[in-house]
């Protein structure tokens, strides 16, 4: 991590490993937390948050289902950083992710996978799964192949 900021960029392979991780994670019981409401967007348009994004791509699903199915789909070419949890400094770390829905509508991920108590099993904790406030730009992705965005 660079001094003094909480995000840094890991390298592809350790990319790579997280999303193995969670993948398994996710297919051997993990359990998922989604924030739908958050405080954070109180003072957000209502575009941009969790609730509206996810009802709005996947209006006829259970969230949790839809968040499981399309975590599952996550690719290292998605992968935007690595962010430290500065209000919750033991926890374990952030990894952004960045995806593009219907051609045309970016969309912002944050997810954090944690073991909860001695033998527990592993939960993701979506944090973040809404339309992004600014448009993706080709800099934002350190491993995508092609510099172009994917619109």
């Amino acid at each position: 991590m660079t001094e003094g900021t909480n995000v840094r960029i890991e390298s592809e392979l350790e990319v790579k490993t997280y999303i193995q991780n969670l993948k398994f994670a996710l297919n051997n019981g993990a359990k998922i937390e989604f924030q739908a409401k958050r405080r954070v967007d109180d003072n957000r348009p209502e575009k941009y948050t969790n609730l509206y994004t996810v009802n709005f791509l996947f209006p006829d699903e259970n969230p949790v289902d839809a968040l499981k199915r399309e975590l599952l789909t996550l690719t290292v070419e998605e992968y935007m950083q690595t962010v430290k949890d500065i209000r919750f400094p033991k926890r374990s770390e952030m990894r952004e992710f960045g995806k593009l829905y219907n051609g045309k509508d970016d969309v912002y991920i944050k997810i954090r996978v944690e073991l909860l108590g001695m033998y527990g099993n592993p939960t993701t904790f979506v944090m973040s799964f809404h339309f992004a406030e600014k448009a993706f730009t080709p800099e934002m992705f350190p491993y995508r192949k092609s510099q172009e965005v994917l619109s």
